[in-house]
């Protein structure tokens, strides 16, 4: 059971601990990360959602994003959503912050409310993707995808791509 530090609207903490499905189901403010992976090909790792997902069930995502829990800052729960979601060990130096965007989404007939910060991160990094360890609950595959097909997807408000503009656009700005 993920247990999350409650915010205000102005990301300071309430103090009060909630668990995930708590946070979601009364639309509480809470803190996540969002990390895209780029490679030296021009290339954007994206992530398809697990189909058990309660949020965007088996769409394009995120290269790797997750709550902070309790007690983090973005940095351990980087450290720690990368290695469980694709297996893999980052150094502080390669991240770096792009921007907080601040996302409020309403989902599935009025019954999962999104209310969070995002800590966007971009790492530059050559993955094999045979390689990873994908965790299953959360990952059901992931692809690299030429940044400029990427563009025309978020362009285009492909069906099967998580709606993320804002961050697209702060994404954008810097690759």
């Amino acid at each position: 059971m993920e247990l999350i530090d409650i915010l205000d609207e102005n990301k300071n903490i309430t103090g009060e601990i909630k668990t995930k499905d708590e946070v979601h189901s009364r639309g509480l403010w809470h803190q996540t990360v969002h990390v895209w992976f780029i490679n030296s090909n021009n290339e954007i790792l994206l992530q398809r959602r697990s189909k058990m997902k309660k949020a965007y069930p088996g769409m394009w995502d995120i290269s790797v994003a997750g709550h902070i829990s309790i007690g983090e800052d973005s940095l351990r729960a980087i450290f720690r959503e990368v290695k469980e979601e694709i297996g893999v060990d980052l150094e502080e130096s390669s991240l770096k912050f792009i921007g907080t965007i601040k996302r409020e989404k309403v989902l599935n007939n009025n019954t999962y409310f999104d209310n969070e910060f995002n800590d966007i991160y971009l790492v530059k990094r050559d993955l094999e993707i045979n390689k990873l360890n994908l965790q299953e609950e959360e990952v059901a595959e992931i692809q690299w995808v030429k940044i400029s097909e990427f563009k025309k997807w978020v362009e285009e408000k492909k069906l099967d791509l998580v709606p993320h503009e804002k961050e697209c656009e702060l994404l954008f700005r810097f690759i």
